[in-house]
């Protein structure tokens, strides 16, 4: 199957002039907070539910990291998708809520999974949704693709990573000083192999910090175009070109890893391109607004991602 590129004209707002339902939910994977909020339109008939798995950092349920970042982008999407028919679930992260922080002390990549499931499993019996789709964002396309089960219709990987994380820091610290690249894969190496990294680069510390390393020896173990290949769902990857962190490489690694794989060719598998789309999901036109849109509420969110998000689940539901 060849790559596939596609062109969306903006659709219209399917609900517009209906009222909107917001509940906020309080749900607990144990002792872990994770409370989110639901929107969907109100109407008599069913509407697809997605459910939005946040990337790396401490990210509430609105896409913004305290005094890092306030981009709002998960919000955005949410009043998106909710005028255009989806109801969408959003959650804060185990790691942005102060009430779990003294339970994070040994917190791996499959904690974060579990927390989706829970969400899932909230959901399953909701008559309110005709069905449950996946989008998972940055790291929470890995932790989407391993928490989707027999109750999803549909996956969507937003700007994800294609390489293990060792590779990716490795690489991106290269690409900054190469010296302190290859420390790091030594870092790497040595934690794979004993489980701790002994002396860490104090340039490196707040990578390799002791709290870390667990965590990243969960989560370098597990290869996203390894776990791509075991969604038996249709599956759609979006990337912005105007992408800081993650680039098309990753996306056409993604979607190569699926087609080579025969059980999963007889589903849709597509691939996305948003031309001015960065990371978190504003639309741009210069490269000196990217990390100026990590910070404000301001920046438009891209309405191509939209129309390709909408286009998909309504297909799929």
């Amino acid at each position: 199957m060849k790559n596939v590129y596609f062109i969306f004209i903006l659709l219209p707002l399917l609900l517009q002039g209906q009222n909107i339902v917001i509940e906020e939910i309080d749900l607990k994977n144990g002792q872990i907070s994770i409370p989110g909020t639901l929107s969907y339109p109100k109407t008599k008939q069913k509407v697809p539910l997605l459910i939005f798995v946040h990337g790396s950092g401490n990210v509430d349920r609105n896409g913004n990291q305290g005094g890092l970042a306030k981009a709002n982008y998960i919000a955005q999407l949410s009043d998106s998708l909710t005028k255009n028919g989806i109801a969408l679930y959003r959650y804060d992260k185990r790691t942005s809520n102060t009430n779990n922080f003294k339970f994070l002390k040994n917190i791996s990549l499959t904690d974060f999974v579990d927390d989706v499931s829970k969400v899932i499993a909230h959901f399953k019996n909701d008559n309110r949704f005709k069905s449950i789709h996946l989008i998972g964002h940055s790291q929470g396309s890995l932790v989407a693709m391993l928490a989707a089960d027999d109750n999803i219709k549909s996956y969507i990987s937003l700007a994800g990573p294609s390489n293990t994380i060792d590779s990716v820091i490795s690489k991106q610290l290269t690409e900054q000083n190469e010296g302190l690249g290859k420390i790091a894969k030594e870092h790497f190496a040595e934690l794979a192999k004993t489980d701790t990294i002994l002396s860490v680069n104090p340039m490196l510390l707040s990578i390799f910090a002791p709290q870390n390393q667990k965590f990243f020896k969960s989560w370098m173990s597990i290869s996203p175009t390894s776990e791509i290949k075991k969604i038996n769902k249709p599956i759609l990857i979006i990337q912005g070109e105007k992408d800081l962190q993650i680039n098309t490489a990753d996306a056409n690694n993604l979607l190569n890893a699926i087609t080579e794989n025969s059980s999963v060719l007889e589903h849709n598998a597509e691939l996305i391109l948003i031309d001015n789309m960065n990371h978190v999901l504003k639309e741009i036109e210069k490269q000196e607004e990217n990390l100026k849109s990590y910070t404000s509420p301001n920046f438009p969110l891209s309405s191509e991602l939209v129309n390709a998000i909408t286009t998909f689940i309504l297909r799929n539901e």
